[in-house]
């Protein structure tokens, strides 16, 4: 007997349709033909989807569990998400709201090879709130950049990271950009660089080579643009180094955030998982945010911790109501507004480094 994991979907529907709309949803996602055209007694009984419960959820719209074979999986991170919710995708009534697996399956995948403690060890930060900035605009030289970086380790920030718009390009390759803002940063051990990762599977396994030999030991990826298995591969392959997940591509709106962003990227290797927070650019509400950051966060199949990273368009002034919201078990990203101080950016910064530091101290 196979075992099964549960796809959480929410479907909008008429109630007289529902139980229709469900089972059609159930056979899409797992044999995607009419079952009468099925005679195989194995496949019929075992791999063709099941319709494990329904439950209204008002104005319109139900809870739907679907139970599908996990065999089907075969311990790929791209197939996983196909079988979720590949071409059930395509129908705008219904989101993949979460998804129950099964022990095995979700430690198969392995998750953070280093996680939250890792992360302010290596800082040395003890138990605060962590702290990160962007390097952008993109446009910018490699000499521009590191210039940037070193302003930012002046203020005392943890992590530096690329801003994902930074790929290979001609104005600010890959290589010349890591050597020069490594050198930039020589005198700031406590200071960490985390550059973008771009192209294909190969390009990115030879921009890890790089960093690797600059001594850089994190990442960051874009899972939806990589693919996820590809960026699962990546986490498996290059175990010294942490992994941030961007959410370029992850915005998805019927597919749930927390799922994706706090739970499968946490899965599937991602150390630090960067989203966009309420209030700034971005439409995510405050509950989808704190579910998002509880899922990185939750105890689950012995998963190391993944730290959440809550961005975009966030301001200084908006550290206590953060730390307030998420607690201490976070890395704030600030990157605009700190930019936007042009030649005062050491100095607020620090400022924002020191608000952190001293939080609940005051």
């Amino acid at each position: 007997m196979v075992g099964r994991l549960t796809a959480i979907y929410h479907v909008r529907s008429d109630a007289r349709a529902i139980r229709a709309r469900a089972q059609a949803i159930a056979i899409e996602q797992s044999v995607e033909m009419p079952l009468s055209a099925i005679d195989d007694a194995f496949v019929v009984s075992e791999i063709v989807g099941r319709v494990d419960g329904i439950r209204a959820h008002g104005d319109g719209v139900f809870e739907v569990r679907i139970a599908l074979a996990v065999e089907t999986i075969g311990r790929d991170a791209g197939q996983l998400i196909n079988m979720l919710f590949g071409n059930t995708s395509l129908h705008d009534d219904v989101v993949l709201h979460d998804v129950d697996l099964p022990a095995n399956l979700v430690t198969s995948f392995g998750g953070p090879r280093h996680g939250l403690a890792d992360l302010r060890r290596r800082v040395d930060a003890g138990q605060r709130a962590l702290t990160c900035s962007a390097l952008k605009p993109q446009g910018l030289p490699p000499s521009a950049l590191a210039d940037l970086a070193r302003r930012f380790a002046e203020g005392g920030i943890d992590y530096i990271k690329d801003d994902h718009g930074l790929a290979d390009q001609h104005y600010a390759r890959f290589s010349k950009r890591v050597e020069a803002i490594t050198a930039a940063l020589e005198k700031f051990p406590a200071t960490r660089y985390v550059p973008s990762l771009s192209g294909d599977i190969d390009n990115m396994r030879h921009q890890l080579a790089i960093a690797a030999r600059a001594g850089l030991d994190a990442v960051m990826v874009a899972p939806m643009l990589a693919g996820l298995a590809n960026f699962h591969r990546l986490v498996r392959e290059h175990t010294s180094f942490a992994f941030f997940a961007h959410p370029a591509l992850a915005g998805a709106a019927r597919l749930s955030p927390p799922l994706l962003i706090g739970k499968l990227f946490r899965m599937l290797g991602a150390d630090a998982v960067i989203f966009p927070n309420h209030g700034g650019r971005f439409g995510y509400a405050p509950e989808a945010c704190r579910a998002l950051a509880k899922a990185a966060l939750a105890g689950w199949e012995g998963l190391k911790p993944c730290v959440p990273v809550p961005a975009g368009g966030m301001s200084r002034e908006r550290v206590p109501e953060m730390l307030d919201f998420y607690g201490a078990d976070i890395m704030l990203l600030i990157g605009g507004a700190l930019l936007a101080a042009r030649e005062r950016l050491v100095a607020e910064t620090a400022s924002f480094v020191a608000e952190v530091k001293n939080y609940g101290h005051g």
